[in-house]
C-alpha cells in the first residue's frame, strides 16, 4: 500500500503559517491547548516600528520622545543605585562586624564578580541594538523565551525586592534623624515609631515613588544628575569629617535596644583604633526584634546590596540615546566611583571609629559630621532615588516580559503605547508595597542578594555562551572580555550563593527551573520564538564537533545501529510505517527522503515551502527523524541521490526502507476518524497537502525494481515494507492480546535448502531482535522460523562474525546454539512442508527465472507463512534477489518480479522484505 510513488508539486495557500496551527485544525495536544489558552488566540497589536527588535536590527526613534545620554543615563543612575542604602546607613555595621580585611575583602570579592559580570553586559550591549527591558532584553535575545523568560522574571522580583529595600533604608534614614529622640529633632519631639507607624511612611515613600514613575522615567533620568551632585556633596562631607571632627563621645541611638552601654568614642585618626578595627568580631544585629547574632553570610548579603545597583544603566536602555555606547561607559565609569567612595570609607571609618560604635550605632556618620544635616539629606536621596530606580527598572522588565507576550494575557494589560508603562509601574509599586510590610532591612537584604547573584549568574551564562557558540554575528565592539571572565563570574556567582545562602539559592535555582519548564511548554513566546536561542549555535557547535570525531573508518560490527533511510510518497497513507521505523531504529539515524519529479528553473527553491511543512509533519508524528527532499527528473534519480547522499560524514544510512508497490486502495490516516494520526492540520479549503497517491501514479515496475537494484548496488542494506497500513501502533503499546509475537524466517524463499545462517538472514534476524528491544514491543515473542531439510545445503558464504555452528547437528540445533551465542531470547519453529523448488530455478543470476517460478510454489509458500502467523505483529522475510542490473529496464521482468514478490506475500500481516548485505552481529566482548 505504501509505494515511493510520484509526488507532485503542489502550490502551497499564502494564508497557512506552516509553523503554526492551520486555521481548520484544533490544537492537537494538552500542551498545545493550555498554550493556546495562555495566549487566548489574540495577537498583540504593535504598531509598525515598535516592540521588541533582534539585536543588529534598529528601528526609528519615536518622535516626542526625549532620549538621555551616558552620564545622566547611566553613570549617575548607577552611582545612585550602588550607594543606595549601603554608603551612610551600613558601612558601620559592615566593618563593625567584619572588621576592615573582611570587609575589603569581601568588597573585593563582590566587584570582582561584578567586574566579570560588567564585562558581559558591556559585550552584549556593544553587539547589537539594546532595547527597553535591559538586562532581561539582552538574556532573553541570547538564551531564547524560556531562559529569557525565567530569568527576566527573577530579575524583576530582584528589582522589586531591591526598592522595597531602599525604601525600608530611607524610612529609618526618617526615624534615625526625625524620629523621636532622633538626631536632627529636640529631645521628646519628632516622628513616632512602631511597626505600623513605620509601615506607613513607608507606604508613603512608595507612593512618591509612584507619582514620580508616572510622571515619566525620562523625568527622573534628567533630575538624577542633580540628585548625584547632592550624594556627592553629601559623602564629600562625610569623608572630611574623618580629618576635621575632633574626638567625642557618641550616645547610642534610641533606636538600638540590645545595648546597655549608653555611649561609644569617636576617637579621630587613630592607629589604635585602626589595629582595633582591622579583624572581625561578630556582634549582634539590633536593628533585627531578637538581635540576632551577625555572621560572614550576613555581613555579605548586606555588603553585595551596595554593587547590585550596576545593572541600573542597564535598566534605562530604553531611554538612551545610544545604548550599545552609553551602557558600558557608563557602567565601567559608576563602578570604578562606587569602588574609591567604598575603600576610603572602610579605611576612614576603621581608624576613627571605635568598634562599639560602628556595631551599636549604623548611622554614625551623622553625628560626627561637620553639619549632620548633610549625611542626613544623604541618607534620604541615596535610599529614596536608589528605589525610584529600581521601581522604573522593574516596570521596564514588566513591560518588556509583556510585550514580548512571555506570558500571554497575563501581563498583556501592562503594555502600553504612550512609552510609559503605566499599569506596568502600578504592578511593580503593589509588589513593593508588598515587600515593605518586611520589618527588617537585613533580612530584605539577604534575598535581594541572592536575586541580584542568580540574575548576574544568567548573563554571564548568556556571555560565555555565545563567545562558545562561535557565533559569527556575535562581534561586540567591546573588547576587554572573554569567555574565561564570563566563566569566572558565572562559577563566582555560583559559588557564593550556594555557599552562603544554600537555603535561598536552592529555592531561586527550583523557581528558575520551574519557569524554564513552564514556560517551555505554555508561553505563546516558545511556540513561535522570534529570535534566535543561544541552545541551538550551542548544539550546532557541538554537533559538528563531534561529527568530525565520528570516524566511519573506525566503526565495528560490535556497535552496529540501525541507520534508516524511508523513502515515501505521501505520509497520508505511511503514518504507521513511519512510527514503525521510529521504534525500529534503536537510537540510531532516522531519515525520511521524498522524491519530486522537476527541476530549477531559476525562480527560486521549489521544495523551500514543502520543508516546512514536513518539519510540521515530524512534530505531528511525534518521531526522531531528519527531513531529505530531493528534486529530480524522475523518481529513481531522485531515490539514488538520496540513497548516497542523505545523512553526514558518518552518520548516513545504512538501510534504505521502501513501501510496497501494489494496487491496493490507499488510507488517508490523516482523514480517517478512527485512525491516531488523525489531524486537520494539512488540510485546506481546497486542497490536501501530501496528497495521497492514486493507482494510476504509481511508479513502472521496471523504475521500482531499479531503484531496489540501485541501493544493493552501492552496498545498501534494502526492505521493503508491505502492509503497514493494517499495523495497529496502539494495540502493540497497550498490549493486546490478538499480537503476541514478532516472526522471521530464516529461508531463502527461492532457495529453501541454502543455509539459513548467511548474512542476509542475520541481518533480518538482527533487526527483528532490535524492534523487539524497542519500548513498547517488549512484551511480544520473537520466533524464528528455518526449514529442516535432508538434501544438503549448496556452499554459501557465512558471517564472517559467528563462529562455525557444528555443522552435524540438526538445523534447530544450530539455531538454538546461534541464539544462545548472540544472547537472543527466542523460541525456535523448524518448517518440514516447504515445497521442493527444482534445483535448475535456484540460480538467481539467471534473469529469466522469475519467469518460471511456478504459481503453486509461491501461494504453497504463502499458505505457510499465513498458517504460522496467527498473533503475529509484523514478520521479517529475506527478499530474493533483483533481476540483474543488466535487465532492470525490461519492465516485463520486472513486473515478474513484483508479481513473485506480490504471491509470497499476500494477505500477510505487517510484513518486511529483507535483503541485508553487511554483518551486523558480533559474539565478541
Amino acid at each position: 500500500m505504501e509505494d515511493i510513488g510520484l509526488s507532485p508539486k503542489f502550490p502551497m495557500a499564502e494564508t497557512l503559517d506552516p509553523l503554526s496551527p492551520s486555521v481548520n485544525a484544533s490544537p492537537p495536544g494538552l500542551m498545545h491547548k493550555l498554550r493556546s489558552r495562555f495566549s487566548r488566540n489574540t495577537p498583540m497589536s504593535r504598531a509598525p516600528g515598535d516592540g521588541y527588535v533582534e539585536f543588529g536590527e534598529f528601528r526609528s526613534e519615536r518622535p516626542g520622545v526625549k532620549k538621555v545620554g551616558t552620564f545622566a543615563g547611566v553613570f549617575c543612575p548607577v552611582v545612585l543605585s550602588m550607594f543606595s542604602a549601603l554608603v551612610f546607613i551600613r558601612m558601620g555595621y559592615l566593618i563593625g562586624n567584619a572588621g576592615i580585611l573582611v570587609t575589603l575583602a569581601q568588597f573585593g570579592i563582590a566587584y570582582l564578580i561584578v567586574g566579570f559580570t560588567v564585562t558581559s553586559i558591556c559585550a552584549i550591549s556593544t553587539n547589537g541594538a539594546v532595547e527597553g527591558g535591559g538586562v532581561y532584553f539582552m538574556i532573553s535575545r541570547t538564551l531564547g523565551p524560556e531562559f529569557g523568560g525565567a530569568i527576566g522574571t527573577l530579575f524583576f522580583f530582584a528589582n522589586v525586592v531591591s526598592s522595597a529595600l531602599c525604601i525600608s533604608a530611607c524610612t529609618e534614614a526618617l526615624t534615625e534623624n526625625f524620629g523621636i529622640n532622633g538626631y536632627l529633632v529636640a529631645e521628646g519631639t519628632g516622628l513616632r515609631g512602631g511597626y505600623w507607624y513605620q509601615f506607613l511612611y513607608r507606604s508613603t515613600l512608595n507612593a512618591v515613588g509612584l507619582g514620580v514613575s508616572l510622571a515619566g522615567a525620562s523625568l527622573f533620568a534628567r533630575t538624577s544628575l542633580a540628585t548625584w551632585v547632592t550624594m556627592v556633596v553629601c559623602l564629600a562631607s562625610a569623608l572630611i569629617s574623618f580629618f576635621v571632627t575632633k574626638p567625642m563621645i557618641i550616645d547610642r541611638p534610641s533606636s538600638n535596644s540590645i545595648s546597655n552601654i549608653t555611649n561609644f568614642t569617636y576617637t579621630g585618626l587613630s592607629m589604635e583604633t585602626f589595629k582595633e578595627n582591622l579583624y572581625q568580631d561578630y556582634g549582634r544585629d539590633y536593628n533585627t526584634p531578637n538581635g540576632d547574632m551577625v555572621d560572614f553570610a550576613s555581613v555579605f548579603g548586606v555588603l553585595f546590596t551596595g554593587v547590585t545597583g550596576v545593572m541600573a544603566g542597564a535598566n534605562m536602555s530604553g531611554e538612551l540615546k545610544n545604548p550599545s555606547r552609553s551602557i558600558p561607559a557608563g557602567t565601567l565609569a559608576a563602578l570604578l566611583f562606587t569602588a574609591v567612595a567604598y575603600v576610603a570609607l572602610t579605611l576612614l571609618t576603621g581608624a576613627t571609629c571605635s568598634r562599639g560604635l560602628l556595631i551599636n550605632d549604623y548611622v554614625y556618620l551623622l553625628p560626627i559630621n561637620i553639619w549632620p544635616p548633610f549625611i542626613a539629606v544623604g541618607m534620604l536621596v541615596a535610599t529614596f532615588s536608589a528605589g525610584l530606580s529600581n521601581l522604573i527598572g522593574a516596570s521596564r522588565v514588566l513591560e518588556a516580559l509583556a510585550k514580548d507576550n512571555i506570558f500571554g494575557f497575563l501581563l498583556r494589560p501592562m503594555v502600553s503605547e504612550s512609552g510609559n508603562p503605566v499599569a506596568a509601574v502600578i504592578a511593580s509599586w503593589l509588589l513593593v508595597q508588598i515587600g515593605i510590610m518586611a520589618d527588617s532591612l537585613n533580612d530584605i537584604a539577604q534575598v535581594n542578594s541572592v536575586l541580584f547573584m542568580t540574575s548576574y549568574f544568567a548573563i554571564n551564562l548568556a556571555c560565555l555562551g555565545l563567545d562558545l557558540a562561535s557565533a559569527p554575528n556575535f562581534r561586540p565592539t567591546f573588547k576587554q572580555f572573554s569567555w574565561v571572565t564570563s566563566l569566572a563570574g558565572l562559577c563566582g556567582c555560583a559559588t557564593l550563593v550556594f555557599a552562603l545562602r544554600p537555603a535561598y539559592a536552592c529555592g531561586v535555582a527550583l523557581a528558575a527551573c520551574s519557569l524554564v519548564v513552564a514556560l517551555h511548554f505554555l508561553s505563546p513566546a516558545a511556540a513561535d520564538p522570534k529570535w534566535g536561542s543561544l541552545s541551538q549555535a550551542l548544539i550546532f557547535h557541538q554537533v559538528r564537533k563531534y561529527l568530525l570525531l565520528l570516524d566511519p573508518r573506525r566503526e565495528h560490527v560490535k556497535f552496529w545501529r540501525p541507520q534508516m533511510l524511508l523513502l515515501i510518497s505521501s505520509p497520508r497513507q505511511a503514518a504507521p510505517l513511519i512510527d514503525f521505523v521510529n521504534d525500529q531504529k534503536k537510537g540510531g539515524l532516522f531519515v525520511i527522503g521524498n522524491v519530486t519529479v522537476g527541476r530549477l528553473n531559476g525562480t527560486g527553491d521549489p521544495l523551500a515551502e514543502d520543508h516546512k511543512y514536513w518539519l510540521k509533519l515530524i512534530d505531528h508524528l511525534k518521531v526522531k527523524a531528519f527531513v531529505e527532499l530531493c528534486l529530480a527528473e524522475s523518481v529513481r534519480a531522485g531515490a539514488a541521490q538520496l540513497t548516497r547522499l542523505s545523512g553526514l560524514g558518518a552518520m548516513k544510512p545504512d538501510t534504505v526502507l521502501l513501501g510496497f508497490r501494489d494496487t491496493a486502495p490507499p488510507r488517508d490516516f490523516f482523514l480517517d476518524p478512527t485512525s491516531p494520526y488523525k489531524t486537520e492540520e494539512f488540510d485546506l479549503d481546497t486542497e490536501h497537502i501530501f496528497p495521497a497517491r492514486k493507482t494510476a501514479s504509481l511508479l513502472s515496475a521496471g523504475e521500482y525494481v531499479g531503484i531496489v537494484s540501485d541501493v544493493l548496488c552501492v552496498r545498501k542494506n534494502v526492505c521493503l515494507c508491505r502492509n503497514f497500513h493494517t499495523l495497529d501502533m496502539a494495540a502493540v503499546e497497550r498490549r493486546s492480546a490478538h499480537l503476541q509475537h514478532i516472526d522471521v524466517w530464516l529461508v531463502e524463499p527461492l532457495c529453501p535448502h541454502a543455509d539459513p545462517f548467511t548474512v542476509r538472514a542475520l541481518f533480518a534476524l538482527q533487526l527483528a531482535a532490535v524492534v523487539r528491544s524497542a519500548r513498547g514491543w517488549t512484551h511480544l515473542r520473537l520466533r524464528v522460523h528455518v526449514v529442516e531439510s535432508h538434501r544438503t545445503a549448496p556452499p554459501t558464504a557465512s558471517d564472517p562474525n559467528i563462529p562455525q555452528l557444528t555443522q552435524s547437528l540438526p538445523v534447530l540445533n544450530r539455531l538454538d546454539q546461534l541464539l544462545k551465542l548472540l544472547r537472543i531470547n527466542a523460541t525456535t519453529h523448524s518448517v518440514k512442508d516447504w515445497p521442493e523448488l527444482p534445483d535448475r530455478l535456484n540460480d538467481s543470476a539467471d534473469s529469466g527465472l522469475y519467469h518460471r517460478i511456478p504459481v503453486n510454489y509461491l501461494q504453497k509458500v504463502n499458505n505457510i507463512l499465513k498458517s504460522r502467523s496467527s498473533g503475529t505483529a509484523v514478520t521479517f522475510v529475506q527478499l530474493p534477489a533483483p533481476p540483474p542490473a543488466a535487465a532492470d529496464a525490461d519492465e516485463d521482468l520486472s513486473e515478474q518480479y513484483l508479481k513473485v514478490l506480490d504471491e509470497m506475500t499476500k494477505d500477510l500481516p505487517p510484513t518486511i522484505l529483507v535483503r541485508g548485505l553487511k554483518s551486523v552481529t558480533s559474539t565478541a566482548l
